[in-house]
């Protein structure tokens, strides 16, 4: 028991016993079964172009089947807003709101399929285990390379054994650009009032948009 838990800290993998496949199966799994997602959120971008990442902080709350909401306090006040196919962002710095309708390639967006339980990570990944830098104690670590090329490279995951659930999800793109989740804080199928998925439009708001006529409200 000692030299498996040993390696357990050494690896990030529980032990031999389960595989890449079994833990990518009860991440998609766990996600798949739960109705609704409260979390709290860092994300960091990785790129050539930047001298130091770009680390924003905030609190995400997901409503299947499609509604989504990311709402960043630091360092900036932003608020994107994601539901029946249509996104809304808000920019309170310049008191502007964006809406669009959502791209195929958007509403696939790698980290909301993770979210959700539907990436069927089997059929659209090779799954392989991984050791990446982690301060978790235990954790189970995967990589997911996708089988038909796009512009991902590979995705980085961290998960606990103990609840399956998304603590951490690394992008790699062909550029070599790096975008990182960290999840923390889970409310699980918490009942969100109606308006989390809304915009309260301040007076004086600038609103862009790029609807169809049939959206536009």
């Amino acid at each position: 028991m000692i030299v498996g838990f040993a390696l357990l800290l050494r690896t990030g993998f529980p032990s031999a016993s389960i595989s890449p496949q079994e833990a990518a199966r009860n991440i998609e799994k766990t996600l798949a079964s739960l109705c609704s997602l409260r979390a709290d959120f860092e994300q960091s971008y990785f790129s050539a172009s930047l001298a130091t990442p770009l680390v924003e902080k905030g609190t995400l709350f997901l409503q299947k089947p499609d509604r989504m909401r990311w709402e960043y306090r630091e360092p900036e006040r932003n608020v994107y807003v994601y539901k029946e196919g249509v996104s809304l962002a808000y920019f309170p710095e310049d008191n502007q709101i964006f809406r669009h309708t959502l791209s195929p390639e958007e509403k696939d967006w790698a980290v909301f399929s993770l979210l959700t339980g539907r990436a069927e990570l089997i059929e659209t990944y090779t799954i392989e285990a991984a050791e990446f830098p982690t301060d978790k104690k235990s954790s189970v670590q995967i990589k997911l390379i996708p089988l038909e090329e796009g512009e991902l490279s590979y995705i980085l995951i961290e998960t606990d054994p103990r609840t399956w659930l998304l603590e951490k999800a690394v992008f790699l793109d062909w550029a070599g650009n790096k975008q990182e989740f960290r999840f923390s804080g889970f409310k699980l199928n918490p009942r969100f009032d109606a308006g989390v998925f809304e915009l309260d439009v301040p007076p004086g708001c600038e609103i862009i948009d790029d609807l169809p006529p049939d959206k536009n409200r």
